[in-house]
């Protein structure tokens, strides 16, 4: 089929509309979900070779498995088996529950004093970020490539959750 020029230009001009319209998302306050914090590579994010019956943690975390050092909410741990824990977040207290980990897998949920969210990833390289802000939060899922250490704008908690081939998941919590 040829194309006329009308449809042509129609074309484009869907074609720019449409990415106005993705831009103008991006700029405008959008929801919290839309607002996913930039990561910055690190070397602890990486895979470990698949291991057996190791119910420790095998990755290595800055704080090792230490649930204790994310109270002041800036930490990095390795879980293997569900746990819970208290932090600082942006209104006060929060607390997060890991309710699933195995290979390649994580689900978890976080309280705080402006609601409740919950997460999970499954495969290879996946994982979820959520962020906490004093006027609530928002989740996004998927592929995390090479991301390591997320950051935090001032004001938010950042959350990630990175599975692991043998059952061991890595959480990063980052206070801006």
């Amino acid at each position: 089929m040829a194309w006329t020029t009308s449809a042509s230009a129609a074309c484009a001009a869907a074609a720019l509309t449409m990415a106005v319209a993705l831009t103008a998302t991006g700029c405008a306050g959008g929801t919290d979900a839309d607002r996913t914090p930039a990561v910055k590579p690190s070397p602890s994010a990486t895979e470990p070779s698949p291991s057996a019956g190791n119910p420790s943690p095998s990755v290595a975390a800055a704080d090792g498995a230490d649930t204790a050092a994310c109270a002041d909410g800036d930490c990095e741990i390795a879980v293997s088996e569900p746990v819970t824990f208290r932090f600082k977040g942006p209104k006060g207290m929060a607390t997060l529950s890991v309710t699933k980990v195995g290979p390649n897998e994580i689900e978890y949920s976080v309280q705080s004093d402006n609601g409740r969210s919950k997460a999970g990833a499954s495969g290879p390289g996946q994982g979820c970020l959520t962020v906490l802000r004093d006027n609530g939060s928002g989740n996004s899922c998927g592929g995390l490539g090479d991301s390591g250490r997320p950051s935090a704008e001032p004001g938010t908690v950042v959350i990630q959750a990175a599975t692991g081939a043998d059952g061991t998941a890595v959480l990063h919590v980052v206070t801006g």
